[in-house]
């Protein structure tokens, strides 16, 4: 505690023969000229992030000026057709349908093989996975997803949100909350970091979130008064011309919000000078927050930034990824040009062009009414009547080009017609050839999935350590157990062992939900499921219909769920006492579950209970047996507790 504040005073002391007040006027400065400097080098990719959204929305005119702004160029004719013929939005669609897919369930390793150390990290797994529940995680990540495959990157910012969770009470008069974590999907217009070329986010000095925020919101964060203005939330620039809306209101290259202020946060690495980091935030060239990193996120105890980088596509040397977007940019200008000069031709072809003779009709009636049918046209006597001038069919090369362009999309996307269109090719009508097509398409997703999974992991890093720095007082959890059963587990900080995150399912890119189903169709047919006799176990038919999605459809299986949940009860209740089998148990399972416990735990030092569970069986095995035979329990059960 000692440290901390020392550690505070050394971040708001001033260099001598300088006031504070000059202090926090030269640092305010300071940030803002570095945000400036950061923005100023990255602006030509917020301008290929800015087409990028034009051309996924269908304004797909728009073009990068020798100004280095986005903007829609007119056309070079008044007649010239200019529409649009969008491949990259189903392209942008098929890809982040299937990588929604990617939700990877993940568990916590434990720190070593005592008892309290498995306890421990199965606590953590279940408060990882009820934190990703609770915060709906899966829309945060489709969100951040949503940026990533638009712009190349997205980030997560990991926060310890002191006003959340339950209240635990108030202190003068201001409610006091037990605290909780948060995770916000960030777009790539939000970070401004240090270097362009460090490609991973530990690498850099230090990194800025800048974003627009409403002077009412920062007085009530930073108990400081600002000036509002117009501010562009793309560019982050303070200005009134946002230019007008064109292509139907499709043209997206500012955004205006209004009684806003340009908010900067500059996080700082620990360096010599700062122990445990800096982070100092500035607004309208003002200093409203000095403080150090707010959160021991990192390994060892360290304190890192909270953020978390995701990338569609990696660019070696470079912290922002690319998009497939980006890439398909230029098929699709040449795709869009082929279209347009084809119906142009098709035009000319249906409509005809007109050759008049000079002086010989009353031209402008002729411009404006053209040649309709039944029209009477008096020509001057003596004079050519007007003729159509010969036109030829459309040219081959039109159609040739508009198919090879067509096949260019799907070479560069790496997303073909069978998942664009749900159609396979007309040449391909085996199973084996569709499997083969469904496989190639999802390879070319792996490595952007794999990205996804990696960030989540690092997430759910952050989350175990945050609830290891901040969860001091002891917590009530709720988790959802197999056959919707609630467990309730009770944990403070010191109960948080181990942070090692590990994934408990493969990418879910590398099996389809038809391929994981004809996979256990297969291992049922090649008896590796069965036992000896050939005969399937109620758990086995009761998991087996559970990765089916029928988990419910059988009463057996459920009751088999029941059975197998009160046998893993009753092991942790003969750990410390004794318990006696009841009348209704299925006692083959229980004597499963109790057998697979004594198998699976080490009880070299708890003799007893090893010996109360063995006891436990063999109660267990007598009212089977006696089930069977309908004979007298007293005394057999009395014999087996004397054993």
């Amino acid at each position: 505690m000692e440290n901390n504040k020392k550690n505070l005073k050394n971040l708001n002391k001033p260099p001598k023969g300088e006031s504070k007040t000059q202090f926090y006027e030269q640092l305010a400065k300071e940030v803002t000229e570095d945000f400036n400097r950061r923005r100023e080098e990255r602006r030509t990719l917020e301008q290929q992030w800015k087409l990028n959204l034009n051309y996924l929305v269908g304004n797909q005119y728009a073009e990068i000026t020798p100004t280095g702004e986005v903007d829609e160029q007119p056309k070079d004719y008044f007649w010239q057709n200019r529409a649009v013929f969008n491949h990259i939005a189903p392209i942008f669609d098929t890809r982040l349908a299937k990588l929604s897919r990617v939700r990877p369930v993940m568990s916590v390793r434990a720190s070593g093989d005592q008892d309290n150390d498995i306890k421990s990290a199965k606590m953590a797994s279940a408060l990882l996975n009820s934190t990703f529940s609770r915060l709906e995680m899966s829309d945060v990540i489709y969100k951040a997803t949503l940026w990533s495959e638009t712009m190349g990157t997205s980030f997560y910012k990991v926060l310890w949100d002191s006003k959340s969770g339950k209240q635990i009470g108030s202190i003068d008069g201001e409610t006091v909350y037990e605290g909780d974590v948060k995770v916000i999907a960030l777009s790539p217009f939000d970070i401004y970091p240090d270097s362009l070329f460090c490609e991973d986010i530990d690498d850099q000095k230090s990194i800025i979130h800048a974003r627009a925020m409403h002077v009412d919101d920062v007085f009530a964060l930073y108990g400081q008064r600002v000036e509002g203005k117009d501010i562009n939330v793309f560019s982050l620039n303070a200005t009134s011309d946002f230019g007008v809306a064109a292509c139907g209101g499709k043209r997206i290259t500012s955004g205006p919000v209004h009684d806003n202020v340009i908010v900067i946060e500059r996080y700082e690495a620990p360096s010599d000078r700062f122990k445990n980091g800096r982070v100092v935030t500035v607004a309208d060239d003002k200093v409203l927050n000095v403080c150090e990193l707010p959160f021991i996120n990192g390994e060892e105890g360290r304190r890192v930034f909270p953020f978390v980088r995701q990338v569609s596509l990696n660019q070696a040397g470079c912290f922002f990824g690319s998009s497939v977007i980006e890439r398909v940019i230029p098929v699709q200008r040449a795709y869009n040009a082929v279209k347009n000069r084809k119906l142009e031709y098709l035009n000319r072809v249906s409509m005809g062009v007109v050759t008049v003779e000079d002086g010989s009709i009353d031209a402008d009636a002729l411009i404006e009414d053209g040649l309709a049918p039944g029209k009477v046209l008096v020509y001057r006597q003596g004079a050519n009547a007007p003729h159509f001038m010969a036109n030829n069919s459309v040219p081959p090369d039109f159609t040739y080009e508009e198919s090879r362009l067509e096949q260019e999309f799907i070479n560069i996307s790496g997303v073909s017609e069978f998942s664009r269109n749900s159609s396979a090719f007309s040449e391909h009508t085996s199973g084996v050839a569709l499997e083969l097509l469904v496989e190639q398409d999802e390879t070319r997703l792996v490595s952007s999935a794999e990205n996804i999974r990696r960030a989540v992991r690092i997430i759910g890093k952050q989350i175990i350590r945050l609830f290891k720095q901040f969860a001091l007082s002891t917590r009530l959890m709720r988790v959802a157990g197999r056959s919707n059963s609630v467990e309730l587990y009770y944990f403070n900080a010191e109960d948080i062992t181990s942070d090692d995150v590990v994934f408990d399912t493969e990418n879910e890119l590398s099996y389809t939900p038809a391929q994981k189903k004809s996979m256990i169709y297969d291992m049922l047919n090649s008896g590796l499921l069965t036992d000896e006799k050939g005969m399937l176990s109620q758990g086995t038919k009761s998991k087996i219909l559970e990765l089916l999605g029928f988990g419910t459809l059988s009463g057996g299986s459920d009751i088999s769920n029941l059975h197998i949940e009160k046998a893993q009860r009753e092991n942790v209740t003969l750990q410390s006492g004794e318990f006696t089998p009841e009348e209704f148990d299925d006692h083959n399972l229980h004597i499963v579950e109790h057998t697979r416990c004594l198998l699976e735990e080490d009880f070299s030092s708890k003799l007893k209970a090893k010996q109360r569970i063995i006891a436990h069986i063999k109660k267990h095995k007598i009212m089977m047996l006696a089930a069977l035979n309908e004979m007298p329990l007293v005394q057999d059960m009395q014999t087996a507790s004397g054993d």
